[in-house]
């Protein structure tokens, strides 16, 4: 599943299409094509995951799941979910949720929520963990209404770096050690995002999918945790467990 920075770029990459209108639309959603045809697109927009297009009285919300794809100016040979031609190219997404936004995109999407959005809130993130002391710190960094764009590999990378095992309860976290978990979620998408442009994000991770510990040079530890059931990667010497 694509993190938020990868749909950051996704956004880089179709700004040829701003203030474009739509000559012909197509594709397998069940949405209203006709309601794009002829339609100006005013803004593209970014929120954690998804990725917006936005019209001047609706948006269209794309999701790219687990194995959404999208080509520029291209396609696929498979049929395309949503696929929208301009004068100036065109734009195809296949596998994805697609739905559509009535009115002002700002009523559905709170931006301090958002780790990459200049609106974001670290203090808000606090506010929102201390109302799950029960939860595991690996569930909690997941929960997009609180760091909406962060994924598995950003979590793992940011446990890491905190030196936090992802099994840990966030109310026994100390307060510092989940300020700083809560900072770098956001400092480490910037990076992931330029790491990704320059086409080396992978030679960057220090836990994810690996199997020493850079640290203590001992075995990193792979396991599915919390409710979520996704793969943490953690050193059980470097990483402490608050429990």
């Amino acid at each position: 599943m694509p993190e938020g920075p990868s749909i950051v770029i996704l956004k880089q990459e179709v700004q040829q299409f701003a203030h474009q209108k739509v000559i012909e639309v197509s594709g397998n959603s069940s949405i209203d094509m006709d309601r794009l045809q002829g339609k100006t697109i005013l803004d593209f927009k970014t929120w954690g995951k998804n990725f917006l297009i936005c019209f001047d009285d609706f948006t269209v919300k794309i999701h790219l799941l687990m194995f959404g794809t999208y080509r520029i100016n291209e396609r696929k040979e498979t049929q395309p979910r949503l696929s929208m031609i301009f004068s100036n190219g065109e734009l195809n997404f296949y596998t994805c949720s697609i739905k559509i936004l009535e009115g002002d995109v700002n009523d559905y999407y709170d931006w301090s929520r958002d780790v990459m959005n200049e609106k974001w809130d670290p203090k808000k993130a606090k506010k929102s963990l201390d109302k799950i002391p029960d939860e595991m710190i690996c569930d909690a960094i997941l929960d997009q209404d609180i760091f909406s764009g962060v994924g598995n590999i950003i979590k793992n990378e940011v446990l890491y770096r905190c030196q936090i095992h992802p099994e840990s309860l966030v109310g026994e976290i100390p307060s510092k050690d989940l300020k700083n978990i809560i900072s770098e979620c956001s400092i480490y998408s910037f990076e992931f995002l330029d790491w990704k442009k320059n086409f080396e994000l992978k030679k960057h991770w220090l836990a994810y999918t690996k199997s020493v510990c850079l640290r203590c040079d001992l075995p990193i530890h792979k396991k599915h945790t919390g409710k979520r059931n996704r793969r943490s990667f953690f050193c059980t010497n470097c990483q402490k467990l608050h429990k």
